[in-house]
Parts: C-alpha cells; sequence; structure tokens
C-alpha cells in the first residue's frame, strides 16, 4: 500500500459552456482548471468534485470518457492522467428536525449511479443546475436513498457558524437529525482541528477529513488528508473511512483553526472579537449581535470521556497565505522546484535557497514545524500569518 494526498471537497464556478454552478465560486473554476491546478501545481492524487449532480457537468464528464480522455475505473472513479476524480454532490437540508440550515457531502463511484442520484434529487430541488441547494426531503430519506446507490453520506464543514451541523443545524446531538449509522464519515471544516473536535462523544466512531472546499482553484488543497490505501479508488476510500484491511487516513493537513475566518466570536457589525456570545453589548461599537465562534460552540457539546487514537492533524499553512510570496513568486516556485506538496513537505532548505530570499525559506520552514505567529479570525476573516 502507498500514501497518497487527498482533497474531497472542490467546488465547479462554471461549466463548459459558461453556465453557473456554484454562485459563490471564482469563474475560472472549470474541469480543466481544476485538473490542471490539482494534479500539476498541487501534486494531488485524488480529487472529490462535489458538484457532479448537475446534468450539464455530468455531460461533460461524459464527454471526457467518450474521447479517451478519462477512463472509470473498475474500482469506481474516474481516472485523469495522474489523477483519480470522485464524483460527489454538496446539498442543504433543512426539514422539520433542523434548527438551521445543513450542508452536506454525498459521494458516488461511477456516473451512472449520480445521474440516478441526479434525476432523483431533480424532483426534490427548484434548481439542479446550481451547487448547495436546498432539498425538500427529509434527512433520513437522503441518507437512505445515498445508502441504496452504494454511496458516501458526510456532513460538511460541521462546526462553521452558518448552515452546518452544529453550527446551527442541532442543538446538542447528530442524532437529532440524522440516523447515525448511514454517516461515513465527518468534515471538520476551516477553523476546527482534531484536537477540538476529539472531545466529542458521539464523533467517536467517524473518520475526520479535512477538505479545502475549494471556491477558487488556489484554494485546491488548502485543507487535505494523506491517506494509506492501494490505489486512489471509490472502494478503496470507503475502506479508508472504516479503517479496514489496514487502509485509513494517516495525517490531516489545514490551517491552523486560527487562520480559519471562524475561531473566535466575533461582534455582527465591526467584528471585534468577543470573550463569550453571551455577552450583551459590544465593548467596541455596542452591538447585541455576535457570531459565535467554533471554539465557543464546540464547548457547549457533550464531551467524551474516552477519546480514541486518531492521525495526527498537522497545520499546514499554504503557500499563498505566507507573506512574501506573491502569485509569481509562487509560479516560480512549482516552475522550478516542484509542486505544492513537494515544497510544503519534501524541499530542502538548500533547494529553496535557490529561488527565493532567506527570510521566505524561513517561513516556509516554521510552517512545516508549526512555528509561525498567527493573528486569529473570525466572523468570516481569515487571519493572518505574522512576518518576522
Amino acid at each position: 500500500m502507498q500514501h497518497y494526498y487527498v482533497d474531497l471537497h472542490i467546488h465547479i464556478g462554471r461549466t463548459g459552456t459558461g453556465k453557473p454552478v456554484k454562485i459563490t465560486a471564482s469563474r475560472s473554476l472549470t474541469i480543466p482548471s481544476i485538473i490542471q491546478e490539482a494534479s500539476r501545481r498541487k501534486g494531488m492524487d485524488m480529487i472529490g468534485i462535489i458538484d457532479g449532480h448537475v446534468p450539464e457537468v455530468l455531460c461533460e464528464f461524459e464527454h471526457y470518457i467518450e474521447t479517451g480522455e478519462m477512463m472509470e475505473l473498475e474500482e469506481g472513479g474516474l481516472r485523469y492522467q495522474n489523477l483519480t476524480i470522485i464524483l460527489g454532490s454538496e446539498i442543504e437540508i433543512y426539514d422539520e428536525h433542523c434548527h438551521g440550515p445543513i450542508h452536506v457531502l454525498v459521494y458516488f463511484g461511477r456516473i451512472k449511479e449520480m445521474e440516478q442520484f441526479s434525476l432523483w434529487l431533480g424532483a426534490r430541488m427548484k434548481n439542479i443546475t446550481l451547487s448547495s441547494q436546498r432539498i425538500y426531503e427529509r434527512a433520513s430519506v437522503l441518507q437512505e436513498k445515498v445508502r441504496e446507490l452504494n454511496g458516501l453520506f458526510i456532513p460538511a464543514h460541521v462546526f462553521t457558524p452558518f448552515k452546518s451541523l452544529y453550527g446551527k443545524g442541532v442543538e446538542r446531538s447528530l442524532t437529532e437529525v440524522f440516523n447515525p449509522l448511514l454517516i461515513d464519515g465527518i468534515e471538520l471544516g476551516l477553523s476546527s482541528n482534531t484536537a477540538m473536535a476529539g472531545g466529542i462523544e458521539e464523533l467517536n466512531m467517524y473518520s475526520f477529513l479535512s477538505n479545502s472546499d475549494a471556491h477558487s482553484v488556489a484554494k485546491i488543497a488548502r485543507e487535505y488528508q494523506q491517506m494509506k490505501m492501494e490505489s486512489p479508488s471509490f472502494a478503496e476510500l470507503k475502506k479508508v473511512l472504516k479503517k479496514e484491511d489496514g487502509r485509513r487516513i494517516t495525517a490531516n493537513y489545514g490551517l491552523n483553526p486560527f487562520l480559519g475566518k471562524y475561531y473566535h466570536t466575533v461582534c455582527e457589525k465591526c467584528f471585534h472579537k468577543q470573550s463569550s456570545s453571551s455577552q450583551w453589548l459590544c465593548a467596541q461599537c455596542g452591538h447585541r449581535k455576535f457570531i459565535k465562534g467554533v471554539s465557543e460552540r464546540i464547548k457547549e457539546l457533550p464531551p467524551t470521556d474516552h477519546p480514541i487514537s486518531r492521525p495526527p492533524y498537522i497545520h499546514q499553512v499554504p503557500l499563498d497565505f505566507i507573506p512574501g510570496i506573491g502569485a509569481k513568486t509562487l509560479d516560480k516556485l512549482i516552475q522550478l522546484v516542484g509542486t505544492e506538496m513537494y515544497i510544503l513537505h519534501e524541499a530542502s532548505e538548500e533547494e529553496l535557497k535557490e529561488y527565493v530570499k532567506p527570510s521566505i525559506v524561513q517561513l516556509i520552514l516554521k510552517a512545516r514545524k508549526g512555528e509561525l505567529d498567527i493573528y486569529s479570525g473570525g466572523g468570516g476573516i481569515y487571519g493572518k500569518v505574522m512576518a518576522d
């Protein structure tokens, strides 16, 4: 078995004919640009494109297969050169059991299964041509349909304040909305990590995923994981999530929670950091409403007395977060040194010094060791890496 880099949450901004898919995503986020960035620049081995339910997107993938540019793997997934693509969909749930909308991710191994799911979804959704749309169906029925089609069901970015399981969807437990036996994993999302989420009792039975939720080409592999499996395929991914036959996630890579957009509780109006969302007034502007941070929300959930052993969560900092690395410098590094995965994890100090200033080299090495100084974010504003 080998180790593979995997990012399972990448959006499509536009179809090949220019029609919008994910409204908030970049227009340049197309299937060809995703493939180029993920494989040649970032060094991913497997990615999940989670707008695969859109009929025109399905037609694009079928065209790639007809022309021989892609092939459908026997074990599930699509193969393009050295990259495996898993077809998925992001869906918004808000049924009678929810306190707020919840985003979930579903994945399928074959185009025919995604086509069947798209037809089923289209009868329960107002606009099947867009991403992350609301389904008018009970959550348990959606879970059962995904299982019927041999798919995977994963609640998305579960702690973010808006449109997530614990953000607003439930008060105390995922069982308020979901059948826990039909959940295949938990996506942590920005502003949280394994140390924070691992203290919650009901999550002990699930593998944790750290994905980018990329809305632009540059954000692909902002967060990802390393998986140990025979080959990058849908069947192997299933085994990884269940920890079967030696398959497993060996490491999660993600932003330090301080860099995420929702770590701290902040004032809804001026974004001043608050010590608690239970305060009456913002100390800076006097506003009465706050955006609760992930760090505070997690403390409200039932803790576990017996946390399980999990893979290390490595606080990686994407190269474009590092002061001094602009677009031109990043292009030069990738062209002359290697993929972003190689630069972040393997390139020696001597290699890097050939192409960038010593001060930038030191920041890359500090990022690798988790030694960077970070100013924490909140309320939708990213944290920042502080230069020396």
